[in-house]
């Protein structure tokens, strides 16, 4: 399983946790968004689509408990909680809403990071191989679609096959020809505009600003580059 697939939000009202907790798992090769309450913790489910959370019991605005029945509506996001509390009842609270673990603290760093890594596994197991992240924006190949916070896009035909071979190359340059290649047989003359048309239409689907694109860059003189994830 390649952590670096999935985004984990922290919800912690303790600074220190966060970032303690954030070191742990991007030290891993996860990614990190953190929330210190209950708004916070709304507003990044929002934008970020995370792939699982660690949720604190106890928090500024409300409790996690309460929290846990928002984020689970409409999605079956992986929670796990961490509390200071060890009561039996505030555990099997926890677990009988239909969280996936109930982690007390202190803990030690690595059960975390097991106890995470074994509910990833069963929720998605090898599906995080079917996803590509960039940025906000979660390309599912087995659908061919696009998945944003605001609305989900179809790739066409070419658009997934151009992707395709970018993603498969990524970080790296992929020339011109190579990529009309892809996406054509034969001589492969005058295929260079309409290979930019294709550009400019999937990054309308992938990019925040297709006009200042972060992840499908233009080499000049060469081809195009599709970026490495951005470090959180």
């Amino acid at each position: 399983m390649r952590a670096v697939s999935y985004r984990i939000l922290i919800v912690d009202d303790e600074p220190e946790m966060r970032r303690m907790l954030a070191a742990l798992l991007e030290g891993a090769g996860y990614r990190t968004v953190q929330a210190a309450s209950c708004r916070q913790a709304r507003q990044a489910c929002a934008a970020e689509a995370p792939d699982a959370v660690l949720l604190d019991v106890m928090l500024p605005d409300g409790d996690g408990f309460s929290l846990f029945g928002e984020l689970r509506r409409g999605r079956d996001l992986p929670v796990l909680f961490l509390s200071a509390r060890d009561e039996d009842e505030a555990r099997l609270r926890g677990l009988g809403l239909g969280a996936d673990d109930y982690i007390t603290k202190p803990f030690l760093p690595q059960e975390l990071l097991l106890r995470l890594g074994a509910v990833l596994r069963r929720v998605y197991g090898g599906k995080e191989e079917d996803v590509l992240r960039l940025g906000q924006a979660q390309v599912h190949w087995g659908t061919g679609t696009v998945e944003r916070p605001g609305g989900t896009a179809s790739l066409t035909a070419k658009e997934y096959a151009l992707l395709k071979k970018l993603a498969a190359n990524r970080g790296n340059i992929v020339t011109i020809d190579a990529l009309c290649s892809a996406l054509w047989e034969g001589p492969l003359v005058g295929y260079e505009n309409t290979l930019m048309v294709h550009i400019r239409r999937l990054r309308e689907k992938i990019e925040e600003d297709p006009s200042r694109p972060k992840y499908l860059l233009t080499v000049r003189g060469l081809g195009y580059r599709l970026a490495r994830e951005e470090t959180l």
